[in-house]
């Protein structure tokens, strides 16, 4: 059964900021085969490097109600870039037959407990990212890189 990973974790330079939060282990997994590398963001059609975003009003669950937006620190709604990268690394993981995703903490996409907080202030708070509350919605486990 294959897992789907940040990309970043994989090494990948597609952070907001052009930079990879490459994590060993993560990335063999996906050298062994065992692990396909997903950027919701990318697969959104965000450009790298790209204004980092937030979520402001709730949680990746909000985002995907329609209750909440993913507003760049630019205050330009990024939110529909962000709910298409969702259900493409959606996609992804069902035509893997992923049960379990890998995500990297605090992201407005990935993040699988904490999120920050939508004020640009390095405040955080509980939450799922947009594409970690789709995939939990799908019955797709997901964790981070720190539990």
């Amino acid at each position: 059964m294959h897992k789907i990973v940040s990309a970043c974790f994989a090494g990948v330079q597609c952070r907001y900021d052009a930079k990879h939060n490459q994590v060993t282990k993560i990335q063999r997994l996906v050298q062994e085969g065992k692990a396909i590398p997903v950027c919701p963001e990318q697969m959104g059609g965000l450009t790298t490097p790209r204004n980092p975003a937030e979520i402001v009003g709730g949680d990746g669950k909000d985002v995907l109600a329609g209750n909440a937006q993913v507003i760049d620190n630019q205050g330009n709604d990024v939110t529909k870039a962000f709910i298409r990268g969702a259900y493409e690394a959606l996609a992804m993981a069902q035509r893997v037959g992923a049960n379990e995703a890998i995500l990297k903490e605090r992201s407005p996409s990935c993040g699988s407990c904490m999120i920050y907080d939508g004020s640009f202030t390095g405040n955080k708070r509980e939450g799922l990212g947009v594409t970690a509350a789709l995939l939990e919605q799908h019955g797709i486990h997901v964790s981070s890189e720190e539990t």
